[in-house]
């Protein structure tokens, strides 16, 4: 098995919790083969190990590693100075997306947090106007169209006056990209655009395929299987990566439990959370 890793445990059930720790992944991201089933023995005599290998099952949409435009022919004409400056453009506002978001969220507070669950108050946002509403759905049907995506478009103001969008086409993946991070960008790109239009913050969220839900109960199952390795093996577990949103799920998923807490370590956007067991 290609990419795979090999697991023993007590029991087979053990090797494969252990497997979608590893890999950071849930039940149904997971493939694996049973190499060896295992045995108590006879009062701890002659006990074998159950052994597994496992990795995850390949993704749907190959996402690729850039985001390549879909140039017409009149557009062709161009020169390629101005096209690679469009593209740098474009990677640099990508890139730079986690790092302003987690700006802009403090900004709003007006409150420094060490942690992102300990927020002390609610950010106020003010509620999108038509006009905002307008520029957005200019901009995204612009982007989707020079990304060689065709699109459709679903913005409706939600009772807490966001912005809420939905995306609808074929090969939703790219436009997701790896663990949402080109979704993110442009989430991050529309919040830009909403709020050049009006004063106050106002928040614009996008989704398709039902991703943000998915996602989520994603990183709640895995919450859980990293509090479950902490209490068995009373050391701590540092997880991949995330970005603001994703950690503040992390923290909450585990906020209740007794057992074991969390804390973030790390600068954007390479920051983490870390699972300990409470002393």
């Amino acid at each position: 098995m290609n990419g795979s890793i090999r697991v023993s445990s007590k029991t087979v059930d053990d090797a494969i919790t252990e497997a979608m720790i590893q890999l950071g992944v849930t039940s149904d991201k997971l493939e694996y083969e049973v190499i060896e089933k295992g045995s108590a023995g006879f009062l701890g005599i002659g006990m074998k190990q159950a052994v597994i290998e496992a990795r995850k099952k390949p993704e749907a949409v190959e996402v690729p590693e850039e985001i390549k435009f879909d140039i017409s022919l009149d557009e062709k004409k161009e020169t390629k100075k101005d096209t690679k400056k469009e593209k740098r453009e474009f990677k640099r506002e990508v890139k730079e997306n986690i790092k302003e978001e987690a700006k802009a969220e403090k900004k709003a507070t007006g409150t420094v947090k060490k942690e992102e669950f300990s927020v002390k108050r609610e950010i106020v946002t003010v509620r999108v106007t038509d006009e905002s509403k307008t520029a957005v759905e200019v901009f995204l049907n612009d982007t989707l169209k020079a990304m060689g995506m065709e699109v459709e478009i679903t913005s409706v103001i939600e009772e807490d006056g966001s912005l809420s969008v939905d995306m609808k086409g074929d090969n939703m993946g790219i436009l997701i990209g790896k663990r949402g991070q080109t979704l993110d960008s442009l989430q991050y790109l529309a919040n830009r655009v909403a709020n050049k239009y009006q004063d106050g913050y106002v928040r614009v969220k996008l989704d398709t395929e039902n991703y943000r839900a998915r996602r989520e109960d994603t990183l709640k199952h895995l919450a859980k299987n990293i509090a479950h390795k902490v209490k068995r093996n009373r050391r701590p577990v540092s997880l991949e990566p995330m970005n603001p949103y994703e950690r503040r799920i992390i923290h909450s998923a585990l906020q209740s439990d007794p057992y074991v807490t969390t804390h973030s370590e790390g600068e954007e956007p390479y920051r983490k959370v870390v699972v300990t067991l409470k002393r």
